[in-house]
């Protein structure tokens, strides 16, 4: 809060105690005239602001201080360090990424249905999400919780699917959990996995080998739609646990997202930016 402020930030600290949204706040900032809307926060609340940016088209800053803060990692962020993110006013770049959307909700990293979203609504996630997975999902599976989903995309149709989980821009093909990096954040494509197990004794085992049994794979620009036999699901949204009416339909919103972040940062630097100019950069905001 300090070094914003010296940066000529205006700062509203969320009390949880009371009847605070973020989303709330960050309208009312565009509202009062904003040039920035930046959030210090993990993954689910980073998208609820970075919607509001993007519909408002001011350009936006991630302050990571989550659990996880994978949107930060894939945007190159030093998660040790959050106020280093403040360097983006005084010297910074701006990204062009896209913004994934469930319904009318956004995300900037994915959501998750089925068996996938059973390991969000779990207690012990956050710390431990492998060893949460193993234990969690063939639980999960066992007991056949939860609706019946199916996924079309295009061409593709996956019924009965387990798991499902739609991401903003596909994860690596050595990442079939979506826990880990994705190469790009502007490519125009939502990643698509959708797996489903024979066995919870056998889909533990693979977990533990970093596999899934009956792994279905897709990257496309198409609309997702995940239909369920329930007027509503529970779904994972960038590590949350929400409600959404089904059918759920899944897009991407190109590009839609004007990042800012330093210039210099300790993680991979995602290609499609530029300079927002260092007169902009350093404006009163």
């Amino acid at each position: 809060m300090e070094r914003a402020r010296a940066l000529g930030v205006q700062v509203f600290l969320i009390d949880h105690s009371l009847a605070q949204d973020v989303a709330t706040v960050a309208r009312r900032a565009v509202d009062d005239g904003a040039d920035l809307l930046g959030v210090v926060g993990g993954d689910g609340t980073l998208a609820l602001v970075a919607a509001v940016a993007a519909q408002s088209g001011l350009p936006f800053m991630a302050v990571p201080a989550g659990t996880r803060n994978h949107f930060a990692v894939d945007l190159g962020l030093d998660r040790a360090d959050p106020s280093a993110a403040l360097k983006a006013l005084t010297d910074g770049l701006e990204l062009r990424v896209d913004l994934g959307y469930a319904g009318e909700r956004a995300f900037v990293n994915n959501v998750s249905f089925g068996a996938y979203a059973a390991l969000v609504q779990d207690p012990s996630y956050r710390e431990d999400k492998i060893g949460t997975m193993v234990r969690v999902l063939p639980e999960f599976l066992a007991r056949h919780a939860g609706p019946e989903l199916a996924v079309r995309a295009g061409l593709l149709t996956v019924d009965r699917p387990d798991a499902v989980l739609v991401s903003n821009n596909p994860y690596q093909v050595d990442d079939p959990t979506g826990l880990g990096r994705r190469a790009q954040l502007d490519s125009g494509l939502l990643g698509v996995l959708a797996a489903r197990a024979e066995t919870p004794a056998e889909t533990a085992a693979r977990l533990r080998s970093g596999q899934l049994h009956g792994l279905t794979r897709l990257a496309t620009p198409d609309d997702v739609v995940v239909h369920a036999d329930a007027p509503v699901v529970s779904v994972g949204l960038d590590g949350e646990a929400v409600t959404l009416p089904t059918p759920v339909l899944c897009r991407i919103s190109p590009r839609a997202l004007r990042v800012w972040v330093p210039r210099h940062r300790p993680g991979v630097v995602p290609t499609g930016w530029r300079s927002p100019g260092r007169a902009a950069a350093q404006a009163n905001r």
